[in-house]
């Protein structure tokens, strides 16, 4: 009895292995999406449209938060054209720097990820040094200088709070 006993306990232990699936290979359709995707006129457009949709709708935001200096003597009608003008300016404003920002950090990164063959923190710090310096290079060299390293550090603190690259 002994022996059945000490099958039985082993019995369960072998049906708790888990099943070894098999490995599934990326069809040809998967493959041609990945190589799209990788492109970087493609991956910079894509970061362009959306970073203009996300400025559009902070200007949206931000512009509905201003109040005109002489409120008290404006009518309501007046007002709400105010406010009304003031999003406009507000969304077509930051729509442009946000496409512009999304476009150039995301060119820069994948170029530089391209040219190093490799996915790491280094693409994003340059690709930060790019974007800062581009944006701020009409303030002179100090400003393209101080540009580029405030959002290359920007660019590696959300890289550390997003934690994308192990």
């Amino acid at each position: 009895m002994a022996t059945s006993d000490s099958e039985a306990q082993e019995a369960p232990k072998v049906a708790e292995r888990p099943e070894v699936e098999p490995l599934r290979l990326p069809t040809v359709e998967e493959i041609r999406g990945q190589d799209i995707w990788n492109n970087c006129f493609v991956r910079s457009a894509v970061s362009g449209i959306m970073g203009g949709g996300l400025g559009l709708f902070m200007g949206l935001f931000l512009g509905a938060l201003d109040n005109p200096l002489m409120q008290e003597e404006m009518t309501a009608r007046q007002q709400f054209i105010y406010t009304a003008k003031q999003m406009g300016r507000r969304s077509f404003g930051s729509a442009k720097t946000f496409a512009v920002m999304g476009l150039i950090f995301s060119a820069a990164e994948c170029v530089v990820e391209q040219a190093r063959a490799k996915h790491d923190t280094t693409n994003t710090v340059v690709a930060g040094c790019v974007t800062g310096g581009t944006l701020s290079a009409k303030g002179g060299p100090k400003a393209a200088c101080a540009g580029c390293a405030g959002f290359a550090a920007f660019s590696v603190v959300i890289e550390k709070f997003l934690d994308r690259h192990n």
